[in-house]
């Protein structure tokens, strides 16, 4: 939006940052989410979206910054869907996700958490799959916040720079995806059929590998999945001999763990809806015998598992609502809970909580550098609910 047209826009004090990526301002006694902008900050904004109850903004003018801005490093930070803290500096960012769990624990779950949100370099460069979309002038872009727009980029910041390049895809194709192993292999596929590259590629994490479809899902910063599993395998503190429980495995990551930490005696349950990662999970784990792999809905098979020690969950953005009974009924002595989305993890919590299992421990990473994406870790233990024990309980 041109200068000249600034002096017009309403000015807002910018108050808490609130889950999504805005902050919380208020505009004649409404409520305002406002993007581009840090808590404390004075600033011009433009409406996008107004509702009954909210408006949506952008920041277009900064007339007080917060000591944490910074001049972000991509030109297409306000314009493009991808990023939503460029703007500040990276401890800044870390505090912004830290305060979000916080909130989210505190008012959904009824939990006080007082940790801090770990770093996991690097914070540029990171990304190894890549979702392009082609827009109506035929260019490959990435969306827009909250909008079908297209905005054409010729670099992203936060894509690995060693990502396979797009020229090579049909010029019919709406959906374009780069992907890159972390063994090096890389892959280009449009509209879901694969252009160039393997059709599956080898991930490592440690001593294993992990055979992936090239548009499967694995994790897509460089250092993530190592980083999960090494917190999760702390968390789980598993026994030989153990009855482990993992599910929405996905091709297995934290079950390979698992079944070498548990040994012969133990046995691992690995569960996966999705039938192509169910297969996948059958070949990375094919020198386990102590690992068996069930493919199905996680509700509908936890069902029949009859009892775990542990379990171990990693569930989409929506979480494990429909799940969470049938693992209680599991009666482990442990649940580690491996979440992308602090509210429904919240949600969750609290189902747990009403069913006996209390929270121990919680950590947070910044997975996903210049966004507000956060992962978290969470240790429930049964008999612990309204507790207050490990150094991040509540």
């Amino acid at each position: 939006m041109p200068e000249a047209e600034h002096a017009d826009l309403p000015i807002v004090d910018v108050g808490p940052v609130a889950h999504g990526g805005h902050c919380v301002a208020r505009l004649d006694g409404q409520v305002v989410f406002v993007r581009h902008a840090l808590p404390g900050e004075r600033v011009r904004i433009h409406v996008t979206d107004e509702s009954s109850s909210f408006l949506r903004a952008d920041a277009v003018e900064v007339l007080e910054a917060s000591p944490d801005r910074v001049t972000p490093p991509c030109r297409w930070a306000t314009t493009c869907g991808g990023c939503d803290f460029q703007h500040a500096d990276l401890a800044a960012q870390r505090r912004l996700l830290g305060d979000v769990v916080r909130e989210q624990l505190r008012r959904l779950a009824g939990l006080d958490w007082d940790g801090e949100v770990e770093e996991v370099a690097p914070s540029l460069g990171w990304r190894t799959r890549m979702q392009y979309t082609r827009g109506a002038d035929g260019r490959l872009g990435l969306r827009a916040h909250r909008s079908h727009e297209v905005v054409p980029i010729d670099t992203c910041l936060i894509a690995h720079p060693d990502l396979p390049t797009t020229a090579d895809a049909p010029a019919s194709s709406e959906r374009v995806e780069a992907v890159l192993s972390s063994t090096g292999q890389s892959a280009l596929i449009a509209d879901g059929r694969r252009v160039e590259g393997p059709r599956r590629v080898t991930e490592r994490v440690h001593h294993r590998h992990f055979g992936v479809a090239a548009g499967g899902f694995w994790q897509v910063h460089p250092r993530a999945a190592e980083t999960l599993v090494d917190a999760v395998m702390a968390a789980a503190e598993l026994r030989p001999g153990d009855r482990v429980a993992d599910l929405y495995a996905g091709v297995g990551l934290f079950s390979a763990f698992a079944a070498e930490q548990v040994g012969a005696a133990g046995h691992v349950v690995s569960v996966e809806w999705d039938r192509v990662a169910s297969d996948e999970a059958r070949r990375n784990l094919a020198d386990l015998p102590q690992a068996e792999v069930r493919n199905g809905a996680t509700e509908r098979v936890t069902r029949s598992i009859g009892s775990a020690d542990v379990v171990v969950l990693d569930p989409p953005r929506a979480g494990a609502k429909k799940a969470v009974r049938d693992i209680v009924g599991l009666r482990p002595r442990r649940i580690v809970y491996v979440s992308c989305d602090p509210a429904s993890l919240a949600r969750d919590l609290a189902r747990f909580a009403d069913l006996g299992y209390g929270v121990r421990d919680v950590r947070a990473f910044a997975l996903f550098p210049m966004t507000h994406h956060v992962e978290c870790v969470v240790v429930l233990d049964a008999g612990t609910a309204g507790t207050s024990e490990g150094p991040d309980a509540s």
